[in-house]
């Protein structure tokens, strides 16, 4: 009998693909997507109607200060950090793409830093 297993890794996929159909980025409100990998998350402000990334940062990225938490406590400092970039070339409004993750732990953290640094979604 052959199942019809499914690995974690399509299923992500197929949300993310499904949420995509429905979320475009543009110059004035763009997709604000997290990726996140075992040892590192990762930020992206992108445009998708031109196909630009406006403004990018990882938990690699960000200083030392803040390297210094692990887990949520530097993802709140990368959200803060992306929402530094975009605020500086005035864009107040994105639209968030947690990427086929679930809105918990370090994808919830970047979204609560990028409120708190003053971005609206």
């Amino acid at each position: 009998m052959a199942s019809a297993k499914v690995n974690r890794k399509e299923k992500r996929e197929s949300r993310q693909a499904r949420v995509r159909k429905q979320i475009k980025g543009t110059a004035l409100k763009p997709r604000l997507c997290v990726f996140r990998s075992l040892t590192a998350t990762y930020v992206q402000a992108i445009s998708d109607t031109t196909g630009v990334v406006l403004a990018a940062a990882s938990t690699k990225t960000i200083s030392s200060t803040e390297k210094s938490k692990k887990g949520v406590g530097s993802a709140t400092a990368l959200g803060k950090e992306v929402a530094k970039q975009l605020l500086a070339k005035d864009i107040k409004q994105v639209t968030f793409d947690r990427n086929g993750y679930q809105f918990h732990g370090r994808v919830k953290a970047v979204a609560e830093g990028a409120r708190e640094a003053g971005l609206q979604f």
